[in-house]
């Protein structure tokens, strides 16, 4: 059986490590090369780091940051935030990052999916996906959750993976940052129709919710941001409980 992964998240903005209430409300808590050391220290599985500014103010992702990360993380690590066209990919995968992730763009110019793909291979695309309910429907949300489109979740994820996505990070932006659990339903839902791995992100508040969202939400990774930044547990505590719930992690 393939471990379950445990990714934690670092929202970036000029160089900082922030989070957030749904993206808004940012509190600084670091360094971010410096938390994503430590976090490789305790055990974590990947990094993802997300420059949540970047499609907001219109400019790219910094560079020079990736440079830094891939310089002193010894872990695999994905970079997202204002990638809206392949040169914007390739100098990002060129300073070091292990993966790429697009969002906005992708909902814009959906052909973007494919051009990465083509040239680097699924495996370097993940396409981030922050989804609202509205009614009895998901709909995406783009700008950081800022703009909701009338695009529906289940055909946008499908869509994806058709062109090439290589996993999909989804992000409950009703849930984010409020540490009340996983939608659970919603990921075991998805998990149905696709077959390219999913990373659940937005709601973890604790061991439980985790386990949860990776068994009943037969999620194959798990992001997670408070509560490794607050210093409520660490990467190998988070871990070590899961093993004792019956998840496959690797120690």
């Amino acid at each position: 059986m393939v471990a379950k992964r445990i990714i934690p998240c670092l929202d970036v903005k000029d160089g900082r490590t922030v989070k957030g209430v749904n993206f808004v409300g940012l509190r600084d808590v670091g360094d971010a090369v410096e938390l994503g050391e430590m976090y490789a220290r305790q055990g974590a599985d990947e990094l993802v780091y997300l420059d949540i500014s970047a499609t907001v103010e219109g400019r790219g992702t910094l560079v020079n940051l990736v440079r830094r990360i891939s310089e002193r993380i010894n872990i695999p690590f994905t970079v997202g935030g204002g990638i809206s066209s392949l040169d914007d990919a390739a100098r990002l995968l060129d300073a070091g990052a292990d993966k790429i992730s697009i969002n906005s763009a992708a909902v814009r110019n959906p052909s973007l999916i494919d051009d990465i793909a083509g040239k680097y291979g699924s495996q370097f695309v993940v396409l981030a996906v922050d989804a609202r309910k509205v009614g009895e429907d998901y709909l995406i949300t783009t700008h950081g959750g800022r703009k909701l489109t009338d695009v529906e979740l289940f055909s946008w994820v499908q869509e994806g993976q058709s062109r090439g996505a290589g996993e999909i990070l989804l992000t409950s932006m009703d849930h984010d940052g409020t540490k009340s659990g996983y939608p659970c339903d919603l990921f075991a839902r998805l998990s149905r129709i696709l077959h390219i791995p999913i990373i659940a992100s937005g709601g973890a508040g604790s061991a439980e919710d985790i386990a949860a969202v990776l068994s009943d939400g037969r999620a194959d990774a798990a992001l997670a941001a408070s509560i490794f930044h607050f210093g409520e547990m660490t990467v190998g505590e988070l871990k070590t409980r899961l093993r004792e719930m019956n998840i496959n992690v690797r120690l």
